[in-house]
């Protein structure tokens, strides 16, 4: 598996870096599937999967592995005590990280994800955050290769 982010692609480098690493299913763990910016509209939901069917790249959405809106305004706290913004946010709270692990991913039945990776190429975590130490997306493939022994890439912009 890789994991991937919008922040720092256009939509023409995001899909030539999936098909760089011959990703064939995308699974989008974001609770809002819309990204805020002209720069980032390639990302909302329906042009991104529009642009995904026509790379032949299926699409999943999860929204149980998705923060909550409780959870996404703890961190957004942090941020602002730190003075750094959403987007330039390089790891997660401890108290993002406990309560999401807790509330979301010890709940998580991640067997469905694993049974449904592709028998041939590959399949991508994807959320918001460029860095994957900013995004729960990282705990999630942590929790993967922690109990599932699947490896994985964290793919970065260019």
């Amino acid at each position: 598996m890789v994991t991937i982010g919008v922040y720092g692609f256009d939509g023409e480098s995001f899909l030539r870096r999936l098909r760089h690493a011959d990703v064939r299913l995308l699974l989008d763990v974001r609770q809002r599937r819309g990204v805020r910016g002209a720069e980032y509209a390639w990302a909302n939901s329906r042009r991104l999967q529009a642009a995904l069917a026509q790379a032949r790249i299926a699409y999943e959405h999860h929204p149980e592995l998705a923060p909550t809106t409780e959870l996404r305004r703890l961190q957004y706290a942090e941020d602002d005590r730190q003075g750094v913004g959403k987007r330039s946010r390089r790891e997660l709270a401890a108290e993002y990280t406990r309560r999401y692990t807790a509330e979301i991913l010890d709940w998580a039945d991640l067997t469905p994800i694993v049974s449904a990776l592709p028998g041939s190429g590959t399949a991508a975590l994807f959320c918001v955050e460029r860095d994957p130490e900013a995004c729960h997306r990282s705990l999630i493939g942590q929790r993967l290769i922690e109990q599932y022994h699947v490896s994985i890439e964290h793919l970065r912009p260019l």
